[in-house]
């Protein structure tokens, strides 16, 4: 993906040049903004920058795949904390539920994403003014709608109603740039309408250097889950059960039942969809791609997670597991919702750690009455086992969208609309099965499949931005919201409906008249 990434990174470098320059009053060159749109080279520039902000990184910047929706969302559920290293005080805030309208991490999700669909709306407008190959023209619209989706998908599902923009807004006035928001079924309208207009174009694959890029194939399934996601809480529309069934069954290989051309598959070992040596595989649909000692543009996910003060790792532990009690044992947490022989728990986590430079072990172990000799867990997806020294610059890719949360998908979907049917239990059983667990019983109940399904995503997704995501949207068997209740089950008491959107940052309600804030807040 050095294509789509790294040349984002270098215009940024060369739009921060030395004060000298930038003060000359007479510059020997200046590229207006109608001069440079010219080129398929410029075309592809202005689509690089849309994927830039799924993943930049460095010591001053956090973007949503890098850290962001870490901690700025998932420390809010019930699998992740701050740990020591985590000394931020919007983010402790915001993980214990205490955060209001002005928590830097709120404003930080909402700024990036709009930031990347301002360049997204950019690149549609200019992009086809541009004389070039039309079938590289096309696809790169299209992937630039499959990104423009994917942000506002985001937006919607954290903020509820949020402003549609979809284009490029240049204007004089501030005030001209205020606008009120839509509902969120009009923002779904319009993630749908990209996707389905990405689907038409994207190709089924690249090869180098574009590997990495958007396809066909990830378009469909993000259209699956956009399906399952308006069906579930908290529009309820039921009838997407079945077309969430369908788009993911025109993206599942032959053998699992679909008619997709494109070649997904499970990774043998779970472990492999995490490691850099086998990024971009056979699991991956769409993935924020990372890259070590490059300009920083490493995963800076890795080092949170490490202890720190270990001779020759770099680690400040700023994430760590979220305990609870569960019975008699204060130290539960995700880490023991595995069952015995689940192999996604070894890949998943680890409790020590081995000093690269003395070979010692160095464990934090828990003086837990319920457990003898229990110790701490350490998430472990990110670790990149070439890159020890500086953990910082781990090419660990992260997984935006992957054949295993495809067959979750399916399966919920499928349970949903038609009950636990061959299909159904086809599709969550692979995932199992990969996992080292056997069959689910084959005379579950629709409500006790659904239960199974949500356990299964929490184990085989956690640490993958996905639970908060999760925990909105999720319901009981009568049909009502769980969210109150899983956070209140690991100590989260003071959380309330209200909880389930975030506000509105309240800068972006001083600077535009038209926003409100959300309910409650």
């Amino acid at each position: 993906m050095k294509a789509l990434k790294y040349t984002a990174v270098a215009l940024i470098a060369l739009a921060t040049a030395s004060c000298s320059e930038f003060l000359n009053e007479s510059p020997e060159a200046f590229q207006s903004e109608d001069q440079y749109y010219k080129t398929q080279a410029d075309a592809i520039n202005a689509v690089n920058a849309v994927y830039f902000f799924l993943n930049s990184g460095g010591s001053s910047i956090q973007t949503p795949y890098n850290t962001l929706f870490n901690t700025g969302m998932n420390m809010a559920g019930d699998d992740e904390d701050p740990g020591p290293g985590a000394t931020n005080p919007d983010v402790r805030s915001l993980s214990v539920l205490a955060h209001s309208s002005t928590n830097l991490r709120v404003y930080e999700i909402w700024q990036q994403h709009y930031a990347a669909i301002k360049k997204a709306n950019v690149a549609l407008e200019k992009i086809p003014t541009i004389e070039f190959d039309a079938s590289v023209k096309n696809r790169l619209l299209g992937e630039t709608k499959f990104l423009r989706a994917l942000y506002y998908f985001n937006l919607v599902r954290l903020y509820g109603d949020v402003p549609l923009i979809t284009e490029y807004q240049k204007f004089i006035s501030a005030s001209d740039y205020a606008v009120a928001k839509s509902p969120s079924a009009k923002i779904y309208e319009q993630i749908e309408k990209d996707l389905t207009e990405a689907a038409t174009v994207l190709p089924a694959s690249y090869s180098a250097p574009d590997v990495g890029r958007a396809t066909q194939g990830a378009a469909k399934a993000l259209l699956a889950k956009v399906y399952l996601t308006k069906a579930s809480q908290p529009l309820n529309i039921a009838s997407h059960y079945q077309d969430a069934v369908k788009k993911a069954e025109e993206v599942l290989s032959s053998a699992d039942g679909g008619t997709g051309p494109y070649s997904y598959n499970l990774f043998a070992n779970y472990a492999d969809v995490f490691l850099p040596a086998t990024k971009n595989g056979a699991e991956h649909i769409f993935s924020a791609q990372f890259k070590s000692n490059s300009l920083n543009q490493g995963n800076n996910e890795s080092p949170r997670t490490i202890l720190s003060s270990i001779p020759g790792l770099s680690g400040n532990y700023a994430h760590m597991v979220r305990f609870y009690t569960e019975g008699s044992d204060k130290f539960f947490s995700i880490y023991k919702l595995y069952q015995p022989g689940d192999k996604r728990k070894r890949a998943t986590f680890v409790t020590s750690f081995t000093s690269p430079t003395n070979g010692r072990k160095y464990a934090l172990p828990i003086a837990n009455a319920a457990v003898s000799n229990d110790s701490t867990p350490f998430f472990n997806k990110w670790w990149d086992p070439n890159s020890t020294a500086v953990t910082s610059e781990s090419a660990a890719n992260v997984p935006i969208l992957r054949y295993a949360e495809l067959l979750l998908i399916h399966a919920e979907a499928e349970n949903e609309a038609n009950g636990p049917t061959a299909k159904a239990y086809k599709s969550l059983n692979r995932v199992r099965n990969r996992a080292g667990l056997p069959d689910l019983a084959p005379d579950l109940t629709k409500d006790q499949f659904r239960e199974a399904v949500y356990l299964d995503r929490r184990l085989e997704l956690v640490f993958e931005y996905q639970r908060w995501f999760d925990l909105i949207r999720q319901k009981d068997a009568s049909g009502n919201s769980t969210f109150v209740r899983n956070l209140h089950k690991v100590g989260k008491t003071n959380a309330t409906e209200k909880n389930r959107l975030y506000p509105i940052p309240q800068s972006e309600l001083d600077n535009n008249a038209l926003l409100t804030q959300n309910p409650a807040w």
